[in-house]
């Protein structure tokens, strides 16, 4: 018993050893005084950093107005907003109040710039309608949350190598998406749509507290010192100045935090009560708003648009009975149909239902179209004379096999066609000779360059 409790101990001890290696960052780490003063540097936006910034934030602009989400990507890796972000959080874990300082100052003025900037373009670009992509800047969710945690945890892992030069911080601007919000607040602003800029300041605060919070958590993680005053006035001053910083940030966020779970929770609720409440064969649910509220005062509510034959209030009252087993007792239930007279409903849920049906169909028309365009080409020879004038140009075929065959890409589009002759000789093989001249009759016979010639043995 006592040799097998020690051979358990030393396979374990080496089970540990081996993840303990695997996931040691020490390796590979910067200086902690490097780590420090390189992420100081990129606190500052002036020069260069500042005229980064405009432009990145123009060329956002323009994506969002033009609906291009390459455009958009392309503004977010060289976009330098990061830099004031991670500052704040290390200033927080290392209790430096002249970086948190020179941070939140660095981050309002940037903050405002990249707004002004976005404004203004939008202000003399003549495209005023709001695109998809913009629109998906203004309504953020839990999962905005995760990625910017996330994302601010992969951002401070980088900065503490010894190599910056890898994908990881453009990564993490793409994934965070600082840019898009402040520039959509931006065309709030330019066509006075306030609810725009809210949504918009909304999400990259979220994204901004996530990273900064993310940044403390592993900056504390790794153990660096904190600074101490040499005055211990100043040095508690400091102390409750960071408290309460910290306090201003994590609580908002946590607020925040609890109420986007619960939103998503209700949405993804709702869409399971939908779809297994209101799946009747003659009507079907053509629209799903979701409206979810804090308040038990005014409870969140489902409104359901269906198209088709209409249900009895009694079917509709069932449905209202089945919501507690979704956890949606608290929701008020709106149902709305089209048979009744006093109620509009919005079709432009239908149309675009049926837009993209139509453009589905579309594509698959043009594909069919496109192989048909192949088979045409197949049917333009004639078999039966062509054997038989192969037997005349080379008397030692006794069998042959022709046909056009469609050549096709790795993508499963045909880009050419191939004429295919496969001959049985009457001796065990063709001479080069005959070869020669069989393939040369087939070119001119076939009407095609492209020859394939196999010879059975």
């Amino acid at each position: 018993m006592s040799a097998t409790s020690n051979t358990l101990n030393r396979w374990f001890g080496r089970f540990k050893k081996m993840i303990y290696d695997r996931f040691d960052l020490t390796a590979d780490s910067a200086t902690q005084q490097e780590v420090i003063a390189n992420i100081s540097n990129g606190v500052e936006f002036r020069g260069t950093n500042l005229w980064v910034l405009i432009f990145a934030a123009m060329i956002a602009s323009l994506g969002l107005n033009v609906n291009s989400t390459a455009v958009i990507i392309g503004a977010m890796c060289i976009s330098p907003l990061m830099g004031p972000i991670v500052g704040f959080g290390l200033a927080l874990a290392i209790n430096d109040n002249e970086l948190m300082k020179r941070s939140l100052r660095n981050l309002g003025f940037m903050t405002v710039t990249a707004i002004v900037a976005s404004t203004i373009f939008f202000i003399i670009s003549p495209i005023s309608t709001a695109q998809s992509e913009l629109l998906a800047r203004t309504m953020p969710t839990f999962y905005d949350v995760l990625i910017a945690l996330f994302g601010g945890a992969a951002g401070i892992v980088a900065q503490t190598r010894k190599d910056r030069t890898s994908t990881v911080i453009p990564g993490v601007a793409i994934a965070t998406a600082l840019m898009p919000p402040l520039c959509t607040a931006g065309y709030g602003l330019a066509t006075l749509q306030f609810s725009y800029i809210i949504g918009a300041l909304y999400l990259c605060f979220i994204n901004m507290v996530c990273i900064a919070m993310a940044t403390y958590a592993f900056i504390r993680f790794l153990k660096y010192p904190t600074k101490t005053q040499a005055d211990p006035k100043v040095e508690r001053r400091v102390k409750y100045l960071m408290s309460v910083v910290l306090a201003i940030v994590l609580i908002p966020s946590s607020i925040i935090a609890i109420r986007l779970v619960r939103q998503t929770m209700f949405e993804s609720a709702a869409d399971r009560y939908v779809n297994t409440v209101f799946n009747f064969q003659q009507t079907r649910v053509m629209e799903c708003n979701k409206t979810f509220k804090m308040s038990r005062k005014y409870p969140s509510t489902i409104e359901v648009v269906l198209f088709g034959e209409s249900i009895s209030e009694d079917v509709i009252e069932n449905a209202r009975s089945q919501m507690a087993a979704y956890d949606l007792e608290d929701a008020e239930l709106i149902v709305k149909q089209t048979s009744r007279g006093e109620e509009r409903i919005d079709f432009s849920s239908v149309q675009k239902s049926y837009s993209e049906l139509l453009s589905e169909r579309n594509e698959q028309i043009a594909r069919l179209r496109q192989r048909l365009e192949g088979y045409r080409a197949m049917d333009t020879l004639s078999s039966a004379d062509m054997s038989r004038e192969c037997a005349a140009v080379v008397e030692n075929v006794e069998r042959v096999s022709l046909g056009r065959q469609i050549v096709w890409d790795d993508a499963g589009r045909s880009v050419d066609t191939v004429l295919v002759c496969i001959v049985k000789p009457r001796t065990e093989e063709l001479t080069a000779e005959e070869r020669s001249r069989l393939e040369r009759w087939l070119k001119v016979r076939g009407k095609s360059e492209k020859i394939v010639l196999y010879v059975q043995k």
